[in-house]
């Protein structure tokens, strides 16, 4: 049994750092970015180290790939044959497709679901949850003991024990200004033009020096 998190079209960059922190913390195989492969690691706090990352170019790619696994794609969407995920909805291993934070889930997003699952609730001041709130409420119950029953990590005291970092493996991460340039600088040499030359010049310097940029760790 196994769980991913796929991630496409989200608006606000730093909620991928906030998402992998919550994906490491709910036992996530795999964090699946499609289109762009930029994204900030700001909220992570050094747990998307510890989780692998996937890129896809589009949405179908995606799907495809987690149905040649046997993957189940679960929508988190708000919407009519949605099944409260305190019911777990769940077969086998899945993967959760979240929404824009402002639009939700996009009718192309929604036709590569298999089924949805939805947050009910209560208080009547909100119209929904923010996207790394609601990832952190549906990974949770997949995980789970009443589910997959992922086995609780092992307690220090007031907190959980952190994993030492992994070893570096293909690919590169950067997570800070230094490893950023440094990175920027063999990919010039070496002719390259990619996504990170054209990023790195649109990001406001404060940007670049208080968030940093992740790279890598990805299997393409």
């Amino acid at each position: 049994m196994e769980c991913y998190v796929v991630v496409h079209n989200v608006a606000k960059r730093h909620n991928i750092g906030t998402l992998a922190r919550s994906a490491t913390a709910f036992g996530v195989s795999e964090m699946i970015l499609v289109g762009k492969k930029d994204f900030n690691s700001f909220g992570s706090h050094g747990s998307a180290h510890h989780v692998r990352f996937r890129h896809f170019h589009s949405l179908l790619e995606a799907r495809d790939y987690l149905k040649g696994i046997g993957c189940d794609i679960c929508g988190v969407e708000i919407t009519e044959g949605a099944v409260a995920v305190h019911k777990h909805p769940f077969q086998r291993s899945t993967a959760f497709l979240l929404g824009n934070e402002g639009t939700g889930l996009s009718p192309k997003e929604m036709e590569i679901c298999d089924f949805f699952t939805y947050i009910p609730q209560v208080g009547s001041g909100t119209a929904s949850l923010n996207v790394t709130v609601a990832a952190s409420i549906v990974l949770h119950h997949f995980s789970g003991k009443l589910w997959a029953g992922f086995p609780e990590r092992e307690r220090d005291g007031q907190k959980f024990i952190v994993a030492d970092r992994p070893a570096r493996r293909q690919g590169l991460i950067c997570s800070n200004p230094e490893e950023v340039t440094q990175a920027r600088q063999q990919k010039k040499l070496s002719g390259s033009t990619d996504w990170l030359d054209s990023e790195e010049q649109a990001m406001a310097p404060d940007e670049q020096r208080i968030a940093g940029s992740l790279l890598g760790i990805f299997y393409d």
